[in-house]
């Protein structure tokens, strides 16, 4: 082996050693389904909710070691009487030896008509955004 390719192997080396000692991760984890619903069972998709029902999000993951993490931050994006994007919750949950979550959200009052969403992050990275209405 040549002295210039004996420098480029030793460089990988250097930088695979470093990102491990950093706590690199080399996570499988993926959510593998995420749908809203109008019933806790999950039977009920939607889009669109009326004023005084929960919101539900059921969450699948695959491949998802214990320690995964999960969070839903919920957001009122254009409602009757409120401001803009005003954040209504956050949830976060820890996989553990599961792999279906459900998040929810409910309110003592009505909700204002208008537009929502939630944000699904996975281990601190934004996956998705599932919108939706109340009407």
């Amino acid at each position: 082996m040549n002295a210039q390719k004996l420098k480029i192997l030793i460089a990988i080396m250097i930088m695979i050693l470093a990102a491990l000692a950093c706590g690199g991760s080399f996570s499988t984890a993926k959510i593998s389904s995420a749908q809203l619903t109008a019933d806790e069972a999950g039977t009920q998709a939607t889009t669109v909710f009326a004023q005084d029902q929960t919101f539900y999000l059921i969450v699948e993951l695959a491949n998802a070691p214990e320690d995964t993490k999960l969070k839903a931050v919920w957001t009122a994006v254009e409602v009757e009487g409120e401001q803009p994007n005003l954040l209504l919750d956050q949830a976060e949950l820890t996989a553990g030896n599961q792999n279906v979550f459900t998040f929810n959200m409910s309110n003592n009052q009505l909700w204002p008509t208008g537009k929502y969403k939630v944000d699904l992050y996975l281990n601190d990275v934004l996956d998705r955004t599932l919108e939706f209405e109340v009407r």
